[in-house]
């Protein structure tokens, strides 16, 4: 992954001089709804919106059941609403799921994957809209809520190939005139149940992937962001309905936590991909479990930054940047730990708080023009912020910047965090907070900045700077980091599609995405 442009350039030192002009405008409408705002009504009407909408399809839109609001972070103002799935709703579902299992599982591959390829160019066609309104209901900036719209279409051109190259093996036998063939074959339906911080992207990794191998999907996005999840299945619908394909090839269902246990519950659902918190990932690794189900878990990360005395800052600062306070820290990769070998300590933190006094002018609403750093997503979020902060001083932490909530905002901006003086097997330090603060630890040797790396009980991401060809050989090798993402010169954030996607221990050990992640949506007969 590059770090963009504009981040590279900020933190190194080039000035701006913005005036960030507002874009809130007075709606012609009374409605208390930013959809029937001028600015944001037209790209929310291009993906289908409406100032009710229903959350339940199965190739055919319904809902019985409650309504909720979808609220913009960067005000706390409501964008539209939601009427959410019942529990019998989501039983019609299941059986409409079935019945396209039936005629999916029978279509040949390349032509399933031909679907795919269409799925994909319809969401070229609607990137931009599609990446605003990711933007303004999950919070992150304009162009991280395209990035994500791009992700999705790149799985989808890596699933179209996919579909003609997946294979089996042809073993010799020990009987005479014999031969053992491994044959690949579909699951039936998988329950995708995704979380707020990539509302559209983390669904588009495993629906791609699960169509190409003859799948079909049911999908429960997170319940604050609703609109992205039915925005997305529109889009998915125009193809589905152009190339005349059954009901519940592709089923979304809007709901809270009542939904997701019966997702994990049901047996109907040979595999389920979640992503979310570790605390509610192993609830539901052993309610499937408990079944014999299979399940795909994409939990929390407390990632590391590792930079040696022989580092290059000038790659290290922007990317410790880039990697702690985008997307306001709540990516699964963000880093939350940064161990510095002690002749550069100093050094580090003088250029880093230089990085992080630049952000201020570049903290806005996420759609305008030059902002690098957006809300968090709720204002639970935000407590949760404070509390971390608040565990910190109680361990004679130093909040050596930032440290305050912008009240002076209406949304639910906070300010980014650095965070000195801790013992690197503090309890906070250990403790993942889903909020953009960076634990900064002096070490003395690369041995120890890997054993300080691994003895989190997570082990999604990791990095370390460093242009010793030694440290570089050790860190990706056995004794190494235990990460199931390990860098080099590059932030601990940002995926690429084309390798598998997922971390180790408590992370869960799932894999998405690429490589060979598409035998976790496939069964293997001999």
């Amino acid at each position: 992954m590059i770090i963009p442009v504009l981040v590279r350039n900020f933190i190194n030192n080039k000035h701006y001089n913005i005036n960030l002009l507002s874009r809130r405008m007075a709606s012609n409408d009374s409605s208390k709804y930013l959809i029937s705002n001028s600015i944001y009504k037209p790209f929310l009407n291009q993906l289908g919106l409406e100032e009710e909408n229903l959350g339940v399809f199965d190739g055919k839109w319904f809902a019985n059941g409650q309504v909720i609001d979808s609220i913009n972070p960067s005000t706390n103002e409501p964008i539209a609403r939601v009427r959410q799935g019942s529990i019998e709703d989501y039983q019609r579902i299941v059986e409409s799921s079935s019945k396209a299992f039936q005629y999916w599982s029978n279509v040949p591959a390349p032509k399933r994957g031909d679907i795919v390829r269409q799925i994909g160019d319809e969401l070229r066609k609607n990137i931009q809209p599609l990446g605003k309104l990711i933007s303004m209901e999950m919070g992150k900036i304009l162009p991280e809520g395209v990035g994500e719209v791009q992700e999705f279409i790149d799985i989808c051109d890596y699933a179209v190939g996919l579909s003609r190259m997946y294979d089996g093996k042809v073993l010799p036998s020990e009987r005479s005139g014999h031969m053992l063939i491994e044959q690949w074959n579909p699951l039936g339906i998988i329950g995708i149940i995704t979380a707020f911080n990539f509302p559209c992207a983390v669904f588009g990794w495993n629906q791609a992937i699960s169509l190409a191998c003859g799948n079909v999907t049911l999908w429960k996005g997170a319940p604050t962001t609703p609109l992205t999840s039915i925005a997305t299945t529109k889009i998915v619908e125009r193809v589905l309905k152009h190339n005349n394909l059954p009901d519940g090839l592709s089923s979304l269902i809007c709901g809270g936590s009542d939904i997701g246990k019966l997702i994990s519950e049901d047996k109907r659902i040979p595999l389920v991909s979640f992503t979310g918190s570790t605390q509610i990932g192993k609830q539901v690794a052993q309610t499937v479990q408990s079944r014999f189900g299979k399940s795909i878990l994409e939990l929390g990360g407390n990632n590391a930054i590792i930079v040696m005395d022989d580092a290059d800052l000038t790659l290290a600062i922007p990317a410790i940047f880039f990697a702690a306070v985008g997307t306001a820290g709540q990516r699964c990769t963000t880093a939350r730990r940064l161990i510095v070998q002690e002749g550069i300590y100093d050094e580090v933190l003088i250029r880093l708080r230089h990085a992080y006094e630049q952000i201020e002018s570049r903290i806005g609403e996420p759609f305008e023009e030059n902002v690098l750093y957006g809300p968090l997503h709720t204002k639970h979020s935000v407590q949760l912020y404070e509390n971390a902060l608040e565990q910190i001083k109680q361990s004679q932490g130093k909040i050596f910047y930032g440290g305050r909530v912008y009240t002076e905002r209406r949304g639910n901006y906070v300010q980014p965090t650095i965070v000195t003086e801790l013992n690197h097997d503090s309890s906070i330090v250990h403790q993942e907070t889903f909020a953009p603060i960076l634990y900064v630890l002096k070490c003395k040797t690369f041995e120890e900045a890997v054993q300080w790396n691994n003895e989190v009980n997570q082990g999604l991401s990791s990095s370390i700077f460093t242009n010793n060809p030694e440290y570089l050989f050790k860190w990706i090798g056995p004794n190494g980091s235990d990460c199931g993402i390990v860098n080099v010169n590059i932030p601990t954030s940002g995926a690429e599609i084309g390798g598998a996607f997922g971390g180790e221990k408590h992370t869960g050990g799932g894999r998405e995405s690429g490589s060979d992640s598409w035998k976790q949506y496939m069964r293997r007969s001999t």
